[in-house]
């Protein structure tokens, strides 16, 4: 163990600053900030992470301002992700900056969008939404005057390439053609601090879309009481506070369960880590599998959980509803600016001018729809299509 910035104990698998591979562009450090902080400050200011307050996490984000967005959703799960991560001894700037980033490369429309996106694509080299968060991070950000992209340092690059694992056989060209640019070791696994930001991610997600279900009335307080682990916070929170009202006694039974995945977590991550040992975050990277885990138990109530999700509310007739219209609206825009590139905002056409094929085109058509929030593609569609 040794001590690292601050008061917080940082052990010596975690990811040290001085240590850094460094950016792609070479440039001169703060004096007060280490390069973690500096790239989630960076990641902060991106113009694609301000777009998130009006990209959908389940719900189109008009339709409630109680439901999550994917800017509240990454704010979720960059707190989950420090507090295991500083229970766990690891970097939490660093982590921090990967939570934050995870999903800069979604679509509008949640992942109704993305398979939109994706279908349409097929023939282009296909959109997933990792890759597009390097795409932007690396390339589309263009505020710099010395480089496009955020310039970020290899391990947060690394983090949100890889914080589900290895990338290994047919890689997105997104991150394939940045990769040959900037080796980010795709068959490894990542750091112990972009495992946190993935699994925090989970437990977000799992606690906050409960939240968004009975908020949109899709099912009712009585049905979460019956699932795995929530039967029993309901029945705790039932004989602590007999009286309690509806809306608190969800609330009070919805945060147990929520300390109860971060407490898991961190007890399986730590027991796991003893195990192996690391002595360096090389060692983690090169461990042959995920430290920072779930218990068997814990995941397996999390697979009902989502079971049930997946039915009551990402297949609710509403939602499904919902799919069917912004499917139309991706369907719609994605040939519209392929036959009339010239729609494209102006900054956009220097990029249009210099594509060489087809394939390059369609590229750049996917990189503005993909940015679009889902209000910005609502009213692009209705202005368009008119």
């Amino acid at each position: 163990m040794r001590q690292g910035q601050g008061h917080t104990m940082r052990q010596t698998y975690a990811s040290d600053p001085a240590q850094t591979r460094g950016r792609l562009y070479p440039e001169e450090e703060s004096a007060f900030r280490s390069c973690f902080q500096r790239d989630r400050d960076r990641i902060i200011h991106a113009s694609a992470f301000r777009r998130l307050k009006h990209k959908t996490q389940v719900f189109i984000e008009h339709e409630g301002d109680y439901f999550r967005t994917r800017l509240t959703h990454s704010i979720e799960v960059a707190q989950v992700a420090r507090t295991i991560s500083a229970a766990l001894g690891l970097n939490s700037e660093l982590t921090e900056a990967v939570a934050l980033a995870h999903d800069l490369g979604h679509t509008p429309f949640g992942h109704t969008g993305e398979d939109a996106l994706g279908l349409l694509m097929r023939p282009y080299g296909g959109f997933d939404h990792n890759a597009q968060a390097i795409r932007i991070v690396t390339s589309l950000e263009r505020h710099y005057a010395e480089w496009d992209g955020l310039n970020l340092t290899w391990e947060t690059l690394e983090g949100i390439a890889k914080h589900n694992g290895p990338v290994t056989g047919d890689i997105p060209y997104a991150l394939a053609d940045y990769n040959a640019r900037h080796d980010l070791e795709l068959g490894t696994y990542a750091s112990a601090e972009a495992q946190v930001a993935a699994i925090s991610d989970d437990v977000a997600y799992n606690n906050h879309d409960l939240h968004d279900g009975l908020r949109a009335e899709l099912f009712s307080t009585d049905e979460l009481a019956e699932l795995p682990l929530l039967d029993g916070c309901f029945a705790e929170v039932d004989a602590r506070y007999p009286d309690l009202n509806y809306y608190r006694r969800r609330h009070e039974a919805l945060r147990r369960f929520f300390g109860i995945l971060v407490s898991d977590v961190i007890d399986v991550s730590r027991a796991r880590i003893a195990e192996l040992d690391p002595q360096t975050a090389y060692d983690v990277r090169h461990a042959g599998r995920q430290l920072v885990q779930f218990s068997p138990r814990v995941w397996t109530s999390l697979k009902v959980i989502r079971d049930f999700l997946y039915h009551r509310m990402y297949r609710a007739p509403s939602v499904i509803e919902m799919r069917v219209m912004v499917t139309g609206v991706v369907n719609d825009l994605f040939p519209l600016f392929m036959a009339q590139p010239e729609l494209l905002p102006k900054q956009w056409r220097k990029d249009v001018a210099e594509a060489d094929s087809e394939i390059a085109l369609a590229r750049i058509v996917a990189d503005y729809i993909a940015g679009m929030t889902d209000r910005f593609a609502l009213q692009e569609h209705a202005r368009l299509t008119a």
